[in-house]
């Protein structure tokens, strides 16, 4: 799919490429043809103006650039005389043919095919004349711009051709790597489907058989339970993903005291740390506001403290640090525990990604810091990750509406 898209979006630019070439070349050649078209004209009319003066053989006239000729005929059409550059006037069958021609044809300016000629009549008083201009060089003119025309054509498409190879690739390589990501994504969520649905159907058979042991029945079916349940939490954090990714956040838009939903938010977590002898520590600045989810920001919230509590050793510590940085509320929660290498500090975002598989012995299933990225990015912040000294911090960074001022109680 991808290469087929590479190779329409080549064929797509090739084809208004070579429609501009055609128009430029096009454009060029025609102004080409009717300014020199117009300067045989004007040195025709030029050479026809003065009446009575015939410039002799050899004559240099103002404004003849092409080889000419012209004849002057009497009242009753005979030819009086003849004069010109770079042509033999000895011929008078030749001169009388190509005048019959020239009169035979209505117009005053036209153009003799067959002798490859331009012929100007002139109109002034006194007796007739013809003016007669060579078309060869002008001919050679536009063949040798035509032929030029073809040639940096011919080179422009190729230097396009490579250029657009290169800039197919660049422009498909995000279609590419969201099209890898999917790809990535299906597999990674079959295969954590795959366990527990195995297991529930190991279990499912043994409780089917009359003859086995209670105990064993009654274990079966508390793993069928336990393995359901991992299937509700990662089935409900992929409809978590669908629903950001679908842009749920924005019907939900309010102003929000992000300062009290982080207060607020650390309650429920403290008997959970006391439990697991670990100390907990905030500093949360007052009167942040900003625009947006208030329940998409508490699940952000409640994500990074169930991933610090999660990853934290026994009597380690998490402090939660909430400020005003410019025109942005800051949020940071850290962490002591083993820290996330430096190569994996972008990776540990992404879908079903963990940093080490004994990780995935603590019941995550890699998707609550995604979810956490696109809420945060839906509302138009960012989000990070540093690890450093042994403690590992994540960091959120929101625009902000407004700060209230304090209230003296």
């Amino acid at each position: 799919m991808l290469k087929k898209l590479r190779i329409r979006f080549l064929c797509v630019t090739m084809v208004i490429v070579l429609g501009m070439l055609c128009v430029i070349f096009g454009l060029v050649l025609s102004f080409t043809s009717r300014s020199l078209e117009q300067e045989s004209i004007r040195m025709m009319q030029s050479i026809g103006s003065g009446p009575g003066h015939l410039p002799r053989p050899g004559e240099r006239q103002e404004a003849v650039y092409l080889p000419y000729f012209s004849l002057q005929f009497g009242p009753h059409g005979e030819l009086l005389a003849a004069g010109g550059s770079n042509f033999d006037l000895s011929d008078q069958e030749y001169l009388l043919s190509v005048a019959a021609a020239a009169q035979g044809q209505e117009g005053q300016i036209g153009v003799l095919d067959e002798y490859n000629l331009r012929f100007y009549k002139s109109t002034g008083p006194g007796p007739k004349s013809l003016v007669f201009a060579d078309l060869s060089a002008e001919q050679a003119t536009m063949r040798g711009l035509a032929r030029n025309c073809l040639l940096i054509g011919l080179l422009s498409l190729a230097v396009f051709f490579v250029v657009g190879l290169i800039v197919a690739r660049w422009a498909v390589k995000p279609v590419e790597q969201a099209w890898q990501k999917q790809r990535q994504f299906v597999a990674d969520a079959s295969h954590e489907l795959k366990t527990p649905l195995t297991v529930i159907l190991t279990n499912a058979e043994l409780l089917q058989e009359s003859t086995a042991d209670p105990v064993q029945l009654e274990n079966s079916a508390a793993s069928i339970l336990t393995m359901s349940r991992k299937m509700r939490g990662l089935v409900e954090g992929l409809l978590e993903l669908a629903r950001v990714d679908n842009g749920s956040i924005r019907t939900s838009m309010e102003t929000v005291d992000l300062s009290g939903l982080v207060s607020d938010g650390l309650l429920p977590f403290e008997p959970l740390f006391f439990e697991r002898q670990l100390e907990l520590l905030q500093q949360v600045q007052k009167d942040i506001v900003v625009r947006g989810s208030e329940s998409h920001l508490r699940q952000v919230l409640d994500i990074l403290l169930d991933n610090a509590m999660k990853y934290t050793h026994p009597g380690g510590k998490v402090q939660v640090l909430l400020k005003r940085q410019g025109a942005h509320g800051l949020l940071t929660v850290s962490n002591t525990g083993e820290p996330i290498p430096q190569a994996e500090l972008k990776l540990i975002f992404e879908r079903f990604y963990r940093v080490e598989k004994a990780r995935g012995m603590s019941g995550s299933y890699g998707l609550g810091l995604s979810i956490a990225q696109q809420i945060v990015e839906e509302h138009r912040g960012r989000i990070w990750a540093e690890s450093r000294e042994g403690t590992n911090r994540f960091f959120v960074q929101l625009p902000v509406l407004s700060i209230r001022k304090e209230t003296e109680k």
